[in-house]
């Protein structure tokens, strides 16, 4: 791309596509459990606190080094000045090439859930649940789903990047988003109508007496600042590479922080009222009823399946959930496709072809069994995406020169960059998204190594 590199052509399409990248799976599908997990409304106050003093900061970090170095993870890290900075690139572009391909594959189950709901809407029966891999083994029909779903979400991602920056990403990016607001608090509505949703509703906002703060409320509320803003040095790297010079910073990352806060608060307060409204065994069991992927797939469907007017919520739902994770996952391949142009010969449509040959053959593996599924997010999807998150804030506010990235924060704003929050964003950010891994990996990674990982591999080598 060079000296003629795209830029967002307004500040509307930026901050709507920039909100899109945020709000996905990881916001409007994980927020609510871990609302539900964590204590109600002691978890939201803790993750405004989070979003506020760390994934503001680091978003406008990522945005910083991506415009100074107009470049994405293979360049950016090189060009700012990181140790290693070529090789660091590389695997984080790596990372995102086989992280997409499990992400399409979910993605691929949010639309045929949402094609299910429409089914139901006009007589057709159809049990979406089949395409959900086995915990264990083999379903042809399961995985012939997949790769169908797959790429569809691949290649129709692939025809939006192809179009361009302004003509495929901003344009639609500025019909998903406001959609996808409109059909939340659409839900929220007719989610608080519903008798006994008192009780969901006293939960989240802290009066059903089942809040607490502890270590692991607080952990889990870093975790989710992280990432449900889409930090990791790769996707919001990017498209600050292609923010124009004279927009500011500071403002953009305040309002699309937000925005993706209040897409979970919404996503909470449209669930988890409906949920402990229509569902017994939300209210006796609500920990285990409304917990991963059972709130999406299983619990969310039977919510719809006993709400008057079920089928035509339900596919506004699994719709607004499809093309939030959708532009999630046009990011994904946007980073992968802004690589090779940056640094080959190829034309931009050759190479989305290639990566969306190459994503849809990575997606195989995982959609498989979820014995293979749940590793490889963990690794490539949760863990990676804080080691880049971590990468990307030290070379912005370590490794580039200070009066150039403070002047790069400055651009576009009235006031300059305040200092102070300079040497925040370069002592306290690090820190606490480095905690924040090791957190993840103690209380998420380690335990599925003893429970499932270990036993295997004695077994293995033990005969």
């Amino acid at each position: 791309m060079g000296s003629r590199r795209a830029t967002f052509t307004s500040d509307f399409g930026l901050l709507m596509t920039m909100i899109g990248v945020a709000v996905g799976l990881g916001n409007v599908w994980r927020f609510p459990y871990m609302v539900w997990e964590f204590g109600g409304s002691t978890f939201v106050a803790c993750y405004l606190l989070c979003v506020l003093t760390i994934g503001i900061p680091a978003l406008a970090a990522e945005w910083a080094l991506g415009r100074h170095t107009r470049r994405g993870p293979l360049g950016a890290f090189q060009r700012g000045g990181l140790p290693a900075g070529r090789a660091m690139g590389r695997l984080i572009y790596f990372v995102v090439w086989v992280a997409v391909g499990y992400y399409a594959v979910a993605v691929g189950w949010v639309g045929f859930y949402a094609a299910g709901a429409a089914g139901r809407i006009v007589g057709l029966p159809f049990d979406a649940g089949v395409i959900l891999p086995p915990d264990t083994g083999f379903d042809g029909r399961s995985f012939g789903l997949q790769l169908l779903m797959t790429a569809l979400v691949v290649g129709g991602g692939g025809v939006i990047i192809a179009l361009g920056l302004k003509r495929g990403i901003e344009r639609a990016s500025k019909l998903i988003m406001p959609t996808l607001f409109v059909v939340l608090i659409a839900l929220v509505g007719r989610s608080l109508t519903l008798d006994g949703a008192g009780t969901g509703l006293a939960f989240c906002l802290g009066l059903g007496g089942g809040d607490r703060l502890d270590a692991s409320c607080l952990a889990a509320a870093m975790g989710q600042a992280i990432f449900s803003l889409s930090l990791g040095g790769s996707f919001m790297l990017i498209y600050g590479s292609y923010m124009a010079p004279r927009t500011g910073i500071g403002k953009k990352a305040v309002i699309t922080g937000l925005s993706d806060a209040l897409a979970g608060v919404l996503a909470a307060l449209a669930i988890i009222p409906a949920a402990v409204a229509l569902l017994p065994e939300v209210g006796s069991d609500g920990a285990q009823a409304v917990k991963g992927a059972k709130l999406l797939f299983a619990t969310l469907p039977a919510v719809f399946a006993h709400m008057p007017g079920g089928g035509a919520f339900g596919l506004l739902f699994f719709g607004g959930l499809f093309g939030a994770a959708f532009l999630s996952a046009i990011a994904a391949l946007e980073v992968l496709v802004g690589g090779l142009v940056d640094n080959t010969s190829l034309s931009r449509k050759r190479a989305v072809a290639l990566t969306c040959g190459s994503v849809w053959l990575i997606s195989i593996p995982p959609s498989i069994n979820m014995t293979i599924f749940i590793p490889w997010d963990l690794t490539f999807g949760s863990g990676m995406q804080v080691c880049g998150a971590l990468l990307a804030v030290v070379t912005a506010v370590w490794c580039v020169n200070r009066s150039a990235m403070l002047a790069e924060l400055s651009r576009g704003a009235q006031r300059p960059f305040p200092r102070l929050l300079y040497w925040w964003m370069r002592v306290a950010i690090p820190a606490m998204i480095a905690t924040t891994g090791l957190l993840w990996f103690l209380e998420d990674v380690e335990p599925y190594l003893r429970q499932t990982v270990w036993p295997w591999l004695t077994g293995l080598l033990l005969g």
